[in-house]
């Protein structure tokens, strides 16, 4: 017989359980035939007495047994190793280890030792082959086979894995549990320790960030929905004084599904809620930008010439106020002006440079400063006009949040990408050096004035032509759409 650690502290305790005897007959013989009453002795040595009574000799005689291999008996480094090597070829890890996985399919689902040894918590445990086959030999539950050379070992064919459907999926989540309050430098070791006396546990799923962090909670599965139930039932669980907090699975993920769903509900209503105040936000930006720019509209009026166009407007108020924008259609008998400064003041100047008499194309025009609600609409007309100009035509960025000389400012910039042409329908002086010509469709803006038909061809230098015959051509009518008249930039 080899003796090993196990078999000797066995042995010493028989020893010592037989001088225990022995002591107490030759001291109480009444004892051994049960005539020895509580009174007879001290309370403390009555009970250990009756404890030895109970113990009897074959108790020891049996762990002597196991001690000495007739029971095989496993030691704590054999049983840490067994239950490492279930659980690499187990229901709970296999279907899900593809190394592994692809090692059973090279010989019959038998792997090497030296395979084996190259698993980190294994290796950590044993890499000594006698010890590792040994404490498989001792195993009881049947699920690993060692080959006759003792080099290779494999998942018995007689346990094949079980289907992984719904039902079996169901089953493990039944028996599965929920803990919560481990701390976040806990091992799996540390885990496995405080589970060890709570019940048989297949697999123990560490919960983890995206960063492969431990996040204090894991998923226990005990080997039946009773051991589950009986865990869950301990009161006041705790981890080295911390409080833990302990679900069934199925219970943890109706609650988590609830606190996602209430989440979402929250999120949409901030949303809604942030929405709303940036729209005030916005609204209440815009009606103060409006409010600063209180008297710099002008409304005219009259029977116009169907060719009025913007530059008309710019060359009478040149040098007398700053034209922002010009909310004008050509032929149509009226219009309004944005000015940069109070359209008053740009009003009272151009009658005095004209000797009171503001016509245009010699046609009389009636000026009206605007004031109020009248005011206040035109300007939001004009930023509504604006905003679905560019949408139609640059598809721009967003103007939500922007004042309206914001937008004005944006649209102006857009719409010179788009047409990159001068006054007069020309492609500015050495505007194609360096860049890559648009081919595509051309777009007529209504400020092109006197600009000449498409499909005529030019003289090979305008600024040769008689002025007498620039004046006599009148430009083609053309339907405009309301956008900057600022001809000078």
């Amino acid at each position: 017989m080899v003796w090993d650690d196990t078999a000797v502290a066995v042995e010493l305790s028989l020893i010592t359980w037989k001088a225990s005897y022995w002591f107490w007959v030759f001291w109480y013989p009444e004892w051994e035939t049960g005539a020895l009453r509580t009174g007879d002795v001290p309370e403390r040595v009555f009970m250990d007495l009756t404890r030895l009574k109970e113990f009897r000799w074959q108790k020891l005689e049996l762990v002597k047994m196991a001690a000495n291999g007739e029971g095989e008996n496993m030691s704590i480094l054999e049983n840490k190793i067994c239950q490492q090597i279930e659980y690499y070829f187990g229901n709970h890890n296999l279907p899900r280890d593809k190394f592994l996985k692809e090692q059973i399919k090279l010989d019959d689902g038998w792997v090497p030792l030296e395979v084996m040894i190259k698993f980190n918590r294994l290796s950590r445990l044993s890499k000594d082959f006698s010890v590792i086959v040994e404490a498989l030999r001792k195993s009881k539950t049947g699920l690993m086979e060692i080959n006759e050379d003792k080099t290779k070992i494999r998942r018995s064919p007689n346990k094949p894995l079980p289907e992984l459907n719904d039902q079996y999926k169901a089953a493990i989540k039944n028996r599965s549990v929920y803990v919560k309050g481990f701390p976040l430098d806990a091992t799996l070791d540390d885990i496995k320790e405080w589970l060890e006396d709570k019940g048989p546990v297949e697999n123990i799923q560490m919960r983890r960030t995206l960063q492969r962090t431990f996040k204090g909670s894991i998923f226990a599965v005990f080997d039946s929905v009773e051991s589950a139930k009986k865990f869950t039932e301990i009161p006041n669980q705790k981890y080295k004084d911390t409080e833990l907090i302990v679900l069934f699975k199925e219970e943890y993920c109706t609650k988590k599904n609830e606190e996602r769903r209430q989440n979402k509900v929250e999120a949409k209503a901030r949303a809604k809620q942030e929405k709303e105040e940036k729209q005030k936000q916005a609204a209440d930006a815009e009606m103060k930008s409006l409010e600063e720019k209180m008297g710099c509209l002008l409304k005219f009026s009259g029977d116009l010439d169907d060719q009025t166009c913007r530059e008309d407007l710019h060359e009478v108020f040149s040098g007398h106020g700053e034209i922002k924008w010009i909310h004008f259609v050509r032929g149509a008998k009226e219009g309004i002006i944005l000015f940069k400064s109070t359209a008053k003041e740009a009003l009272e100047k151009a009658k005095e440079a004209h000797n009171g008499n503001l016509q245009l194309r010699n046609k009389d025009v009636t000026w009206e400063v605007l004031e109020g609600d009248i005011e206040k609409e035109a300007l939001k007309k004009i930023l509504e006009d604006q905003q679905e100009l560019l949408k139609q035509k640059t598809k721009g960025p967003s103007f939500i949040g922007l004042s309206l000389y914001n937008v004005l400012e944006v649209a102006l910039r857009e719409r010179r990408k788009i047409k990159g042409k001068g006054r007069g329908g020309k492609t500015p002086q050495g505007a194609h050096k360096g860049k890559v010509e648009f081919q595509g469709k051309k777009i007529k803006f209504e400020e092109e004035e006197g600009g000449e038909d498409d499909n005529k061809t030019e003289p090979a230098s305008p600024k040769k032509r008689p002025l007498e015959e620039m004046e006599k051509e009148e430009p083609a009518p053309k339907q405009l759409k309301t956008e900057n008249g600022d001809g000078n930039q």
